[in-house]
Parts: C-alpha cells; structure tokens; sequence
C-alpha cells in the first residue's frame, strides 16, 4: 500500500463512491477507509476503479495524520477519536456536499437547500417539481436520491439539495440562493449530546444562504442572527409572510389558492407545501406553477401515503416518521378528522424522549406498538396494546375500528431493529393491509 495519501474518503457507500469518481475525475487517486469488513459499495469499487485502495475494518491514524483533507460520509460521526485526532492536528475534515459546494463556487447561487428534522423530502421533491414544471433545468439530490457530487455531471439551473444535519455539520460554504429549515425536533440523540447541538447544526445552513425562509410555528428554526429573512406557518400571515387564512394559502395579503384544491393530507403537509412555495417564489418562480403542481401533489410513499380504505376504515402508512416529531406532526394533521385515531407506533427510539407524544395521544383512540421500544410508548397512554409483528399489529386495528376511522402507522422510530429500513417496514403494513382487502 501507498504510505501516504494527501486525500482520504472515510465510507464507502453511495457517497463514498461519489466521492472517489469526482477526486479521481480531478486526477487526485485518493485511499478510502471503512470501518466495516465489507462496506456496501466495495465491488463497485473494485471494478470501477481497479488502482483506489480499500482498507476496510476500521480507520488507521497513521495514515489519517499525514492527509492534507478528510472526506467523511454523513453516517460517520467527526468526534470519532481517529478522526478528532486529525482534526486536532489541523487536518480539514468536510463532506461531499462542501466538496460540491467547492466545485461550484466560480457560479452564482444556484442551490436551493432543505434541512429539517421532518417533511425534507416532501418539500425538496415539492420544489424540484414546481421548477420542472416552470420549465426549468434541475437537478435533485443530496440527501435523497443522487449523491450531489454526482449532480456535477448534468447541465442544469438549479440543484435542489435535501440536507441532514450530519452533512450540514462538514458543509461550510454552499452559497445557496433559498435554504429553510422546516422544524427541529428530537431526532439522533444518539449522536448529538443535546437537542442545542444538533440544531445549531441544523441551522449551519443559514449563513450559507443568500436568502432564509424558516417556521415561525417552531422558535428552534429562527436564526441566530438576523438576515435576508421571511417565514412560513399555519396562521395568518403579517407583512410579507407566508401562511393560512380562511381555508386558503396567502403570501402577505395575495390569496394563491383554497385549501380544497390541494391534494396533501393533513396540516403539517399544509406547511410542507408553504415553505415550497416560499422557496420558490425567492427565485422568481411564477406563483401560477405552485398552484398547478400543488394541486395535484399526492405526497412521497410512507410519508403519510394513502393505502387503501378497506370497510370504510382508512390505512395510512407513514413509516418514514422515523422520530418523534414527524409522529407528532402526522397526529396533529388528523386533528380535524371526525372519526377515531388508530395508531401502530414502535420501533427503535434511537435514545430519544418519547414524552412529547403524550398531547398528541389525546387525539388516539388506541395505541398498538411492536419493536424495540414500543414498551416505551405503550406506557404513554392506558389500554394500549402491545403485539409482536405488522401483521398483528394490523389484524388488531381492523378488528376495532369502525367505518370512518383511520389506522395510522406512524412509528416515532427507526426501523432497523425489526427491518432493512424504513421503505421495508412500510411495505410490510401494506401488504398485511393488503391482506386485510382480500378476505
């Protein structure tokens, strides 16, 4: 092996590999290091890049130390001690998103970025969207789908990035021309030591912005100092602010359309499609194409996704909410619902508090939970119901709920405790949901 590297990419995956097609594109042969035996990605690797080395099953110091530049994958924290000794010795640590921030500097601000702990992709597919329906050239990635290194490649307008907070954490210079952070709630208390950190992570975005649009509902998204700002929310809007008024979305005091019209479910959609328009509208966007996308939107799968209704009973399945907060805002969305609230909770809490859940409880007529935690949650409201799988869990719901009611999986939780991921726990409930149609 090549005693030292001045460039190493620390995880492989989609990202890492991301990462090594754009440094040797740059004619920079990088080393990548990771900390699993055999890291997804490395048979891409091998093949694609027959001369980059892979040293797998952990990270060495002594290489790390003499690198001129780190390139850290979002799942790998930077207070890992190899890591932070690095950095202590003055080695920069960023991300791919900071690697393409770097590659586009020489251009005028072209990014539109979405961070938040819940609605990213809803709101980042919601204004890539819009833009393509106005005609414009662009390009979506970041956190969802395409790695952004990988964006580089395709001629656009704009790159439309969902941004997480571990990626906001090695991203310093991204020089966007709209950026919101939707809400901060509790979400990788495993990770970060407070909720402070993790939102002053959250809001590393803002002095990258050229403009800020944040969510005067939720004081954790206001920025620390004031700039090029303006706000979106569920209540009437003052000035030139975005929000609700009479049933109908207005920006100041210009109506854009009535709430009928939009095809979300639920309030915390409602905001989702506020902070979209507003995004938008800050790039000049004819407000006439946010109307036309927003009217026939129907939402991302397991993201508050319309399954079936089956004996008048209507199954929601919203697996994504992988923490307590989207619960809470998938809850507080059916507040207006007439009937009951069935909900399918539980999973693995990622050590967060679960307490918040209990306002929004009030609202469940039952609670059934299942995986790791759902003890946790089954203790928040009386006369809850524990079971073992989807499938009971399921079975459970249709036996007590009567035409008119909605059964709702929400988990609060990850899934990785019982499932591949998320996408897997959410098409389990529609099978078994499925199942329920047929009999």
């Amino acid at each position: 092996m090549q005693s030292n590297y001045t460039h190493i990419v620390l995880g492989l995956g989609a990202t890492g590999l991301s990462v090594v097609r754009y440094l040797v594109s740059q004619g920079i042969k990088p080393l990548v290091m990771d900390s699993r035996r055999h890291p997804p990605g490395e048979d891409v690797l091998a093949k694609e890049f027959t001369d980059v080395e892979l040293m797998a099953g952990g990270f060495d110091c002594r290489y790390l130390v003499q690198a001129s530049q780190l390139i850290i994958s979002p799942g790998i924290s930077i207070d890992t001690p190899e890591i932070r000794a690095a950095r202590d010795m003055g080695i920069e640590v960023i991300g791919d998103v900071e690697l393409f921030a770097r590659a586009i500097a020489d251009r005028k601000p072209c990014v539109i970025g979405i961070t938040g702990s819940n609605g990213k992709s809803t709101v980042t597919t919601l204004v890539n969207d819009i833009l393509v329906a106005a005609g414009k050239k662009v390009a979506m990635g970041g956190n969802i789908g395409i790695p952004a290194l990988d964006l580089l490649a395709l001629d656009v307008e704009y790159y439309v990035l969902e941004l997480s907070s571990f990626q906001l954490e090695t991203t310093f210079s991204l020089n966007c021309i709209a950026a919101t952070c939707l809400n901060i709630s509790e979400d990788h208390m495993d990770r970060y030591c407070s909720i402070a950190s993790y939102r002053e992570a959250k809001l590393n975005l803002y002095p990258q912005s050229k403009f800020v649009m944040y969510n005067r509902d939720d004081e954790l998204t206001f920025p620390f100092e004031p700039m090029n700002q303006n706000t979106f929310g569920l209540g009437v809007p003052e000035g030139d602010e975005w929000g609700l008024s009479d049933g109908k979305i207005f920006h100041g005091d210009s109506e854009i359309m009535n709430l009928n019209d939009v095809t979300l479910i639920g309030s915390h959609n409602h905001a989702n499609l506020l902070a979209a328009m507003a995004l938008v509208d800050a790039c000049s966007v004819d407000k006439a194409f946010a109307i036309q996308v927003a009217s026939s939107f129907k939402g991302l799968s397991h993201r508050c996704e319309l399954v079936a209704v089956v004996e008048g009973v209507t199954y929601i399945n919203d697996s994504k909410a992988t923490n307590v907060g989207a619960t809470v805002a998938a809850l507080q969305g059916l507040n207006t619902h007439l009937g009951e609230v069935f909900l399918i909770a539980g999973g693995d809490g990622k050590g967060a508090d679960f307490n918040p859940l209990i306002p929004a409880l009030e609202h469940v007529a039952k609670v059934i939970t299942l995986g790791k935690d759902g003890a946790k949650i089954a203790k928040l409201k009386s006369n809850s119901i524990s079971v073992n799988t989807m499938k009971e869990a399921v079975d459970t719901a249709a036996k007590i709920a009567f035409s008119g009611d909605i059964v709702l999986l929400s988990p609060a939780c990850a899934s990785l405790d019982m499932y591949r991921n998320f996408m897997a726990r959410g098409g389990d409930f529609k099978q078994c949901v499925e199942q329920l149609d047929g009999q």
